[in-house]
């Protein structure tokens, strides 16, 4: 009789690597590990390697950057996605990419169940849960480290009665997770939202008080809302995000403290830092500011805060994500010029955009020789724009002045 197989999303991990001998304990099934490169500072081989001498039966390595880069991190860029205005989603966004490599690799192996090392208090369950869902519900998913009852110290036993190597004289108070678009680090001190996060939680930027004293100037250019080149050189998208972490990350920028609401619903402390993003988001909504009408920009802001949710909570793989993809991408194609972004002491601030599709006409905006701008015409338009406020106003004097006051009440 052919064993059944689980398909794991492996990290290399503590939690992962106990997952591979309890799953083939308490599930009886081979495991296949996977692990999806999205941009994490890891030896790949060598988690590959640890897979096998956990004891999964095969372990796959996808490359999947570029992937990352132009299927998720770019919808979420044109879609301006910041979750509660201020995180820009790298964890969530590569949760469903990950899940559509294991959902790939499942077919391939003929396995009946996807697995993940996903505690029951976190958002990422969620959204591998129903990532998985979303592109094969015939898939059954399994959490192992939902259904263990074991603590750190207990796993760590665990992994030493299996012969599983891990690097326990190395653990940290904090747990981190890193990616092309940002890095994500939660728990020890962190856990208290009154203290100020210390100096060593941060792996990508410079305190900006150590930043250097000179600022730096990067521009980014964009064609229909896609960053194409940095300084004037033409990079792979994946590539200009690497680069721009690294200038940015250097000028203190993009260091992010948050107190999210998560999926499950508590409030959690999360401290990230996403350099690129924030150069790139603010870049590309000054670009937009530029080249979109009013009303336009007025109801994408309400697309795009519904767009960050529904990445926050898992919700990739539905017809309501790609909908307002379709929307994001039909305001895009005027979205093309030239962003220049001043970098010091943990700031990114516009300095400079043009355009060749601008609305912002000289001739109309200044206030100098050569203005265009008809101003007679502007007693006419504030009268009829005021006319409901006016008649409003008018209607509500009148009225007050005819009522007859109220008899006083008997005694």
């Amino acid at each position: 009789m052919t064993k059944s197989k689980v398909v794991l999303a492996y990290s290399g991990g503590l939690d992962t690597s106990v997952a591979i001998p309890w799953l083939k304990e308490a599930k009886g099934t081979d495991v296949v590990a996977v692990t999806v490169d999205v941009g994490q500072p890891v030896d790949l081989e060598r988690v590959r390697q640890k897979a096998l001498a956990s004891g999964a039966a095969s372990a796959y390595v996808a490359d999947a950057r570029a992937e990352f880069a132009r299927e998720f991190i770019l919808p979420a860029l044109r879609a301006n996605a910041l979750y509660e205005g201020v995180y820009p989603l790298s964890t969530a966004l590569a949760r469903p990419l990950i899940a559509r490599h294991l959902v790939e690799v499942a077919r391939k192996e003929g396995a009946q169940f996807v697995a993940h090392g996903c505690t029951g208090k976190g958002n990422d369950q969620v959204r591998f849960d129903l990532s998985t869902t979303g592109l094969a519900p015939d898939l059954e998913v399994v959490a192992p480290a939902r259904e263990w009852d074991m603590n750190r110290e207990e796993e760590i036993a665990y992994a030493a009665a299996h012969q599983v190597a891990v690097d326990a004289t190395k653990s940290s108070p904090y747990s981190t997770d890193e990616n092309l678009w940002g890095r994500s680090v939660e728990c020890g001190i962190l856990e208290d939202p009154s203290v100020e996060p210390p100096e060593e939680v941060y792996g990508w930027t410079t305190s900006p008080a150590a930043a250097p004293e000179t600022p730096a100037y990067v521009t980014v250019t964009f064609e229909e809302g896609v960053p194409v080149a940095l300084g004037g050189r033409d990079l792979p998208l994946q590539d200009l995000i690497v680069e721009l972490n690294r200038t940015a990350g250097a000028h203190g920028v993009g260091r992010i403290d948050h107190l999210e609401s998560r999926v499950v619903g508590i409030k959690s402390r999360e401290v990230y830092e996403c350099p690129a993003a924030v150069v790139l988001i603010a870049a590309h909504q000054a670009l937009e500011a530029l080249v979109l009408p009013r009303d336009l920009l007025d109801f994408k802001r309400t697309v795009e805060q519904r767009y960050s949710q529904l990445i926050y909570d898992g919700l990739w793989f539905t017809p309501l994500r790609e909908s307002l993809d379709a929307f994001v991408a039909a305001t895009q194609p005027r979205v093309s010029g030239e962003v220049a972004v001043k970098l010091f002491k943990g700031s990114a601030r516009i300095v400079g955009r043009r355009s060749p599709h601008a609305l912002y006409q000289p001739a109309l905006a200044t206030y100098s020789s050569g203005d265009q701008y008809r101003r007679q015409m502007a007693e006419g338009f504030i009268y009829v724009w005021g006319l409901p406020a006016r008649t409003w106003a008018a209607v509500g004097t009148r009225a007050a002045s005819t009522l007859t006051p109220a008899p006083p009440p008997r005694p």
